[in-house]
């Protein structure tokens, strides 16, 4: 891997880039360690991503065909955003003075009802914006809502102007294909929430598709009980809850939701009532069995929307 001490400043942010930044970042870090997953499932999202930079330049691709791409897939809410960020960190942490770079694509800039604009956008955005990024050092790139940018073809109709999503898609392989023979110190990291919606081509040329799942029983304790200890650092009476009768029945009660719609069922527990709202340490481990109730029954069936 090249051995960078430095991020070249040289590199200038275009069209479908949101963010970039150096690695490591602490901030990133705090993220990695928010999001309660299996600790075997992080270990194995880092080794991959580490593996991508200590191999991919040394054997060739025709023993293992690596493409530098790692599918983060699971229901909205379970954190697949922050744990890609925080694998960018904990990478990049794991190859001190690497000149690590993070890149953040925001896909909904690229897209254009114009003909061919899309399709011109995104081969742009790889072969010119990644790739030069990529030239200065190691490189991960954040693809946020990756069905948006490669839409599985097989399932469009005649309509809403579908050559040009197939050409758009078309583009993404070609340049995945590219950059993946020219770029060994390149990984991107993607994420969706409808893997259905991701064209099969795309999801074949992962290395890695793993799938975040809700938290179980013991990840909602260890959720809830987090959130409760960060209130507490301001509110202390709300940091002794997960001490209180009936915590555990509690956790067991948010089983189903995701670890945003626990943190957000806290928030609803503080205004449980205008005392509460304007004393928040009044909160009691019954209000949080009551938002918790109260939030999954006011969830729509899978697949509806408001």
């Amino acid at each position: 891997m090249k051995n960078l001490a430095a991020v070249n400043d040289d590199f200038n942010p275009t069209k479908g880039i949101q963010r970039a930044r150096r690695l490591p970042d602490p901030e990133l870090g705090v993220l990695w360690d928010s999001i309660i997953l299996e600790d075997k499932l992080k270990e194995q999202l880092l080794s991959q991503a580490m593996l991508n930079f200590t191999l991919r330049g040394k054997v060739d691709r025709s023993v293992i065909p690596l493409h530098g791409v790692i599918l983060l897939v699971g229901p909205p809410g379970t954190g697949k955003t922050s744990l890609a960020r925080g694998l960018g960190h904990r990478t990049a942490e794991s190859f001190r003075g690497g000149g690590f770079r993070l890149l953040e694509v925001e896909p909904h800039a690229l897209t254009s009802s114009a003909m061919g604009k899309t399709q011109r956008t995104v081969s742009e955005l790889f072969s010119q914006s990644i790739a030069e990024a990529a030239g200065s050092g190691p490189t991960i790139v954040l693809l946020d809502e990756v069905e948006t940018l490669a839409a599985d073809r097989s399932k469009m109709s005649l309509e809403a102007n579908p050559i040009d999503i197939h050409r758009a898609t078309d583009a993404v392989l070609v340049q995945l294909d590219a950059l993946a023979e020219r770029y060994p110190d390149l990984l991107f990291l993607a994420t969706s929430n409808f893997p259905e919606a991701v064209d099969a081509a795309f999801t074949s040329r992962c290395d890695l598709v793993m799938q975040v799942p809700l938290p179980d029983r013991e990840a909602c304790r260890r959720i809830l009980r987090d959130c409760l200890a960060g209130l507490g650092r301001t509110y202390p009476a709300i940091g002794k809850l997960p001490a209180a009768a009936g915590f555990d029945r509690c956790a067991a009660e948010y089983v189903g939701l995701d670890g945003r719609a626990i943190r957000k069922t806290v928030a609803n527990a503080l205004a449980s009532s205008p005392q509460t709202a304007m004393n928040p340490e009044r909160v009691t481990v019954q209000d949080l069995l009551s938002a918790a109730r109260a939030a999954k029954a006011g969830r729509l069936p899978e697949g509806k929307a408001r």
